[in-house]
């Protein structure tokens, strides 16, 4: 299995041999902890539960959930599918060292939460005129329903919340992996911003 939790470190610029220049984001990924192993015939799907960092203050249910493992509390958890004959059980480590350079996997991390936004920014509407007689110049504007139904369908793209949701991106390949640092350099840009938590998963 080639799964790890990291955090983004930030982007900065890779050289090869022959002068080429690659932009890359480092992230330092792991080691992480397997707390938890699933099981077919007991859970229902197979999976293991990774773990990375380690958290100062956990709360009672995280401790005694950590404590069936023997490991410390770790700062964040991720859950990752595994085929029925992997041989990882609760307390094995994986590094950095089960991604090779020139490989592809794929990164989830958060996007920026950019806060409440209106239409305009959010979606993208087109808005009102520039005139001194528009005064609707970035409201927007009619919801598409009339005396019947009556109402606001839902699923609307209305102003609200921006950001901060899960996002996916695929393809990325690996560009330079440090053992020693526990960092793994990829090709190009990866969702979310510095600091935050990114899970890498290898494409199969």
């Amino acid at each position: 299995m080639k799964a790890l939790i990291g955090r983004k470190i930030g982007m900065t610029r890779a050289f090869a041999e022959d002068g080429t220049v690659t932009p890359v984001t480092v992230i330092q990924a792991g080691p992480c902890t397997v707390v938890q192993r699933k099981v077919h015939s007991r859970d229902g799907y197979d999976a293991v539960q990774l773990s990375y960092g380690q958290k100062k203050h956990p709360n009672r249910p995280a401790q005694g959930h950590y404590k069936k493992a023997g490991i410390a509390p770790g700062l964040v958890a991720r859950e990752v599918r595994v085929e029925v004959d992997d041989e990882l059980e609760s307390g094995s480590t994986i590094t950095v060292d089960v991604f090779r350079p020139g490989e592809l996997v794929k990164v989830t991390g958060r996007s920026r939460g950019r806060g409440f936004a209106g239409g305009t920014k959010k979606w993208g509407f087109h808005g009102g005129d520039d005139a001194h007689g528009c005064k609707s110049h970035r409201t927007p504007g009619s919801m598409g329903s009339n005396t019947k139904p009556g109402r606001t369908f839902k699923g609307r793209k209305m102003p609200g919340r921006m950001g901060n949701t899960p996002v996916t991106v695929r393809n990325l390949r690996v560009v330079r992996v440090d053992s020693e640092r526990n960092l793994i350099m990829l090709h190009g840009a990866v969702p979310g911003a510095r600091n935050g938590f990114v899970m890498i998963l290898a494409l199969s």
